[in-house]
């Protein structure tokens, strides 16, 4: 359906208005003189005034003949002629001679005279006269009316109802109906309004949605951290207590005690720290000291921090490594990334499994795999595992250790340096996680 700007609305609306009283006009000009020619009227209003001269001029010159029958036929003759009717009254109000006995009605054309001779009224003297442009202007007045009473239904149908059902629906936006529907218009600028309060509406409810999610999103984090809170305090606080009260009587005892506090502490630790880098990555804006770095010593190094926990679960790290495998980014922040994915690695593999590290060039980017021999991950954790605060855990234990912070954080982090990282099984076992980082552009 072809849209019309509302300039051509209204210059269509105006033509219509200056149109229609005048087709209304001609026609009724047509079917009173059988013409559409305008001067054809002229030379008509011509005749109708010599005829009219012509019949004042014998009534007064007749005055004295008014009521003889001989000169009131010859007047009728003459009236019929003119198509003109003449009422004739004395100067006592009393008829003396009227040519016709129809009705003529209060919008006939009419001559009034009185006929006065010798300084004494003789009589008054009525003519009606043919019938004139009354009509046609009449059906043109009706055409002006008619075309005021189309252009106002259409000016409410194009213009007034869709403005009316927007304001309509602005107002079901605003008490949280998002299903509204808008209506169409072939006005382009209404349009173009209804089109942009599309877009408007569908920006207002996604941050709806998101603001839904992300209050979600926050009750969560607040119960998930108070309970992994709760858990190591717990447990710190029962030791506390029990070397307090003496309850470590032997040497032995009491180290056991001191060294589940510690790692108590270290493990709260962990989880503050991993909360604090978490929320700096998701609310605060964290500028990046980029630099040209190897990968492969990035790699390196994280291996080395990681290999005390290693050798004490038998874990051997393979390595398969490139050199010059050179991009753009900040080092701490990938050594974390690193870090946190190799420690995953090593807490999920058994004691005596391996885990292999893997890092190569690859066209425009720089690839890496960490795999390990652990159980991997099941279907529902292939699709959480990058979730905030998610453990495969059902009874979220601590018995593996971790944040439920550390798989997510790295995933940022890479994305933050325009990379990826992804989770996936190997078809042998284990758990592989796959990224890419863009080559290093000189």
């Amino acid at each position: 359906m072809r849209k019309l700007r509302i300039r051509t609305f209204t210059m269509l609306c105006l033509f219509f208005l200056l149109t229609m009283p005048w087709i209304f006009f001609v026609t009724a000009h047509f079917m009173d003189t059988q013409t559409f020619s305008i001067s054809a009227n002229q030379q008509q209003n011509e005749t109708l005034q010599k005829h009219l001269s012509e019949m004042i001029h014998m009534i007064e010159v007749g005055t004295d003949k008014w009521a003889s029958t001989v000169w009131q036929n010859e007047l009728h003759t003459e009236l019929s002629k003119a198509k003109m009717d003449v009422v004739i009254e004395s100067a006592s109000n009393s008829e003396i001679y009227r040519s016709s006995q129809k009705h003529h009605s209060r919008l006939s054309s009419t001559e009034q005279f009185s006929v006065i001779k010798d300084g004494q009224l003789r009589g008054r003297v009525v003519l009606y006269l043919p019938k004139s442009n009354g009509v046609p202007m009449l059906a043109a007045f009706f055409g002006l009316l008619l075309a005021f009473f189309v252009v106002g239904v259409e000016m409410r149908r194009f213009l007034l109802k869709p403005l009316e059902k927007l304001s309509k629906a602005a107002r079901q936006i605003a008490a949280g109906h998002w299903e509204v529907q808008l209506p169409n218009s072939r006005i382009t600028e209404i349009a173009e309004v209804r089109d942009g309060f599309d877009v408007m509406v569908k920006g207002l409810e996604q941050s709806h949605r998101k603001q839904v999610e992300l209050e979600e999103e926050r009750r969560f984090v607040i119960a998930a951290v108070a309970h992994d809170l709760r858990t190591p305090l717990f447990a710190l606080r029962g030791y506390l207590d029990g070397l307090e009260q003496g309850i470590a009587q032997s040497p032995e005892k009491v180290a056991r005690y001191i060294a589940v506090c510690k790692e108590k502490s270290a493990q709260l630790d962990r989880l503050v720290e991993d909360l604090f880098t978490y929320t700096k990555m998701e609310y605060l804006d964290n500028e990046l000291k980029t630099h040209k770095l190897d990968l492969t010593h990035i790699l390196r190094k994280s291996i080395d921090s990681l290999s005390p926990l290693a050798e004490q679960k038998h874990i051997s790290i393979l390595k398969e490594l490139t050199d010059g495998c050179f991009i753009s980014g900040d080092s701490h922040v990938l050594e974390r990334a690193m870090n946190n994915v190799l420690e995953n690695a090593v807490r999920y593999t058994p004691t005596g499994g391996e885990v292999t590290v893997q890092c190569w060039k690859d066209g425009n980017n720089i690839r890496f795999i960490i795999r390990d021999t652990g159980p991997g991950f099941s279907s529902e954790e292939l699709e959480r595992v990058f979730e905030p605060l998610y453990r495969g855990e059902a009874s979220r234990s601590r018995a593996t250790g971790g944040s439920g912070l550390g798989l997510t954080i790295s995933q940022r982090m890479m994305r933050q340096h325009a990379g990826e990282l992804m989770v996936s099984n190997h078809p042998d076992g284990g758990a592989v996680l796959t990224g890419w980082i863009p080559r290093y552009n000189t």
